[in-house]
């Protein structure tokens, strides 16, 4: 089977950009254009929560993924990201992700539950146990990010 990777990171930076950017470099996946993929985990996938390392050897490459990811810049205020993800119960890897941002991780939360939910309902398949990463942070002094990335692969131009 091949593998999700699927990551978080928080960041902080003197802009709500570099915020993103040293979150990017949390999760591992930094120096890649990202190509945003929407929630639809294709037959024979598994998912891996991990941390990749930074890959130097990779600068420049397209990455595909899954994230969300929520900036903030106002002092005191908390940035959560998150996303979930079902499988159907047959062992073929085919399942959905969501993502969702908020302020607070119950919202977060409570927003990949019902996402799925709904999801699971409308395909009528039989899907197995929800599962979720979430990270958060609060805005101290200079901006930030939290972000979660699921991971499908690189590719060179």
């Amino acid at each position: 089977m091949k593998k999700i990777t699927l990551t978080k990171g928080e960041g902080e930076g003197s802009t709500l950009l570099s915020a993103f950017d040293a979150a990017l470099f949390d999760a591992g996946i930094a120096n890649y254009n990202l190509i945003h993929l929407s929630s639809i985990i294709p037959t024979g996938f598994q998912i891996v929560v991990k941390k990749p390392n930074i890959n130097q050897s990779e600068f420049g490459k397209k990455l595909y993924v899954v994230i969300a990811e929520r900036r903030e810049n106002e002092i005191g205020k908390e940035a959560w990201a998150g996303i979930g993800w079902v499988l159907k119960n047959d062992n073929s890897g085919e399942g959905l992700f969501v993502e969702h941002v908020g302020t607070t991780k119950e919202d977060v939360d409570n927003e990949i539950m019902s996402s799925l939910n709904d999801m699971k309902t409308r395909r009528q398949g039989n899907f197995g146990e929800i599962h979720s990463e979430t990270i958060g942070v609060r805005c101290q002094s200079k901006p930030v990010c939290a972000l979660v990335a699921a991971v499908y692969g690189s590719e060179s131009w």
